[in-house]
């Protein structure tokens, strides 16, 4: 009897992240993910050199789940538990999109909200061009910069992880390291990063949060981005960049939204 309360003490007492489950998308790049509670589906996307586990270190998702909400946090390709590739063609023409896609028909989901954060709201932004069962979506940390081809601090990441590394790239070079994240899928990954235009976010037809930090300018201007989509608002919450998915005003913000 024990051994059996052991068990269900380690499991559910102490609220460990629930088991991981995968699904094969259109190129059978197995993705990994996690799928907790009940209620509306909503999607948890993570941001550059990160996994779904960055959602565990936030208020928000507990508060979902306490909120009667289903929520399923994937690791994208290249990242976490899915797959690895370091074959180029495994990120070219908006992999990551589809992948997205791929992961709502294999929920069979006919309705649902998406939250991103940092590179998980560009990944996000492009997805809801043309995606009509996403009813509300959250772009975090993310100002309109990405919507520029040639994006200047894109290019800088891009190179830093392909060995020409500069001061302003040196410490996420390192941190990567540290955590022995593969710099060549990272160099991929902003390589082949979505970019939406600005003429593709005016037929986004989801309602659209955008939230930032109020000393996060990372990414561009929230303010110019929340002006190019049409049905969209804009909330300022405190924080920096790394650490604003982690408050409780970013958490509060979104649960008022999705409300």
């Amino acid at each position: 009897m024990k051994k059996y309360y052991f068990i269900w003490f380690l499991f559910f007492g102490l609220g460990l992240q629930a088991q991981t489950q995968f699904f094969s998308s259109f190129d059978g790049t197995q993705v990994a993910y996690s799928d907790e509670g009940s209620g509306k589906a909503v999607i948890l996307v993570h941001g550059f050199i990160n996994t779904g586990g960055m959602w565990e270190r936030s208020i928000l998702k507990k508060q979902l789940l306490e909120s009667g909400y289903r929520v399923i946090v994937p690791d994208l390709r290249g990242n976490g538990q899915s797959d690895q590739s370091e074959n180029p063609e495994a990120y070219k023409d908006d992999a990551e999109v589809k992948d997205l896609d791929h992961f709502i028909n294999h929920l069979n989901l006919e309705e649902l909200d998406v939250i991103g954060y940092s590179r998980g709201s560009i990944v996000l932004a492009k997805f809801l061009v043309n995606e009509k069962r996403i009813k509300r979506a959250v772009l975090g940390g993310m100002g309109v910069d990405f919507t520029n081809p040639e994006w200047d601090r894109r290019i800088l990441f891009m190179n830093a992880f392909d060995g020409k590394i500069t001061e302003e790239t040196k410490g996420a070079v390192d941190y990567a390291t540290s955590i022995g994240a593969n710099l060549k899928i990272l160099h991929l990954l902003q390589k082949y990063q979505p970019v939406t235009s600005l003429e593709e976010l005016k037929e986004i037809s989801a309602e659209v949060l955008i939230i930032a930090g109020d000393q996060d300018l990372d990414n561009g201007n929230p303010e110019a981005l929340k002006n190019e989509i049409p049905n969209s608002q804009l909330r300022i919450v405190p924080g920096d960049h790394n650490g604003t998915y982690k408050t409780i005003q970013f958490s509060n913000e979104i649960i008022q939204f999705l409300d």
